[in-house]
């Protein structure tokens, strides 16, 4: 098949999963099309049957204060599907993705091309920028336009419907991950370069921003190592990092909390970790939990959105209320201080991310794009 992904170059989940999904699509011999602003962060465009194809903006006195994004975007759009007669057309995340699809699709249907959009929501087009009154019946008319509609997990599923009169049957896939990537395979795990033998080591992974409610982990973590010795590793970057450092200063934990920055080779971090936390406010799906779960990592988290569809309370970790800190220290001690029931929740987890893998997950979206091509 030829196929279209069009998604956001960042290292948000959307443009991971999208990136990842492309990649492995590729691998399968179909041919795929990138198309976003600036290159995907993970996509590696050495790999046979991917073309990237970048979003340029013409700068005009008359746009000078807001440049016409979704209006490039739609005419690239036509340009590659005519010029390549791709099948099918994957936008991640609905707007403006969705949105330019639409009016791609009705040009083309002037010179009776019928390209199948598909469009999977993940989130925050949902439950952030989707409820906007400024932006909402364009998400909703976007939606309904998609000759089929995803959703990353049944908890975003039930916010869509509830949120937006859909007309559409929404189809649930899951993220997934390659739980190959996150096993250590290089030699001993470095955990030595991170902290002294008897400490515990916790972890958190994210873009940093205040949905995430980082607030919550450090505070998780005080009163974890006020019990046990213990480490904390912050990796990701964003704009709760500064007042997050000034945290850390106030509660004197400057020796105890390292700052890792962005790391690509996660798994090398992963791998020395004991516990994981994610006390969001909102998740549509918890894909930086599963990444540890690959890893053998226990998470607990809060039980925002699908974050439960992934972490199995007292399975492979625990979840409590978003903002209950009392109760995830207390979760995060039970793990730490019974090193057998920590051992069992690492088998737990590791094994429950492989209902997540991608031999699972990639041939149902092969299913449906053959599905959608076929109506």
């Amino acid at each position: 098949m030829k196929i279209g992904i069009v998604c956001y170059p960042t290292y948000g989940g959307s443009g991971i999963i999208a990136t990842e999904l492309g990649m492995m699509l590729a691998k399968k011999g179909h041919q795929i099309h990138f198309i976003s602003y600036s290159l995907p962060a993970r996509l590696d465009i050495t790999l046979p049957n991917i073309v990237f194809h970048q979003v340029n903006v013409k700068t005009y006195p008359l746009f000078e204060s807001y440049q016409p994004y979704s209006l490039a975007l739609s005419t690239l759009m036509v340009e590659i599907i005519r010029n390549h007669r791709l099948d099918v057309l994957h936008v991640h995340y609905a707007i403006p993705h969705a949105y330019a699809a639409y009016f791609a699709k009705q040009i083309l249907k002037e010179e009776n091309i019928d390209i199948k959009v598909i469009t999977t929501l993940h989130g925050t087009d949902i439950t952030l920028v989707g409820q906007n009154p400024v932006y909402k019946s364009a998400v909703e008319f976007s939606i309904n336009q998609s000759d089929a509609v995803t959703t990353v997990s049944q908890s975003l599923k039930d916010d869509t419907l509830e949120v937006f009169d859909i007309k559409k049957e929404i189809q649930v896939i899951p993220n997934f991950i390659d739980n190959n990537l996150f096993v250590h395979k290089e030699g001993p795990c470095p955990r030595n370069n991170f902290a002294l033998p008897e400490d515990k080591i916790l972890i958190h992974v994210s873009n940093i921003r205040k949905v995430k409610r980082i607030q919550d982990v450090i505070s998780v973590f005080d009163k974890v190592q006020k019990e046990v010795p213990a480490k904390l590793l912050i990796v990701g970057e964003g704009p709760e990092a500064e007042n997050l450092q000034q945290q850390v200063r106030d509660l004197h934990l400057e020796d105890k909390v390292k700052f890792m920055g962005k790391i690509n080779q996660l798994h090398s971090i992963l791998c020395v970790s004991d516990v994981f936390l994610l006390p969001s406010q909102e998740e549509s799906f918890g894909l930086a939990a599963l990444e540890a779960m690959a890893a053998s990592v226990p998470v607990v988290s809060s039980n925002a959105g699908g974050i439960t569809e992934v972490n199995l309370d007292g399975e492979t970790g625990f979840v409590s209320n978003v903002g209950d800190v009392e109760k995830m220290a207390s979760d995060v001690l039970s793990l730490l201080k019974d090193p057998e029931k920590l051992a069992q929740f690492k088998i737990n987890a590791q094994k429950r991310a492989l209902e997540f893998d991608k031999s699972k997950v990639i041939p149902l979206y092969e299913e449906l794009y053959q599905s959608v091509i076929e109506k």
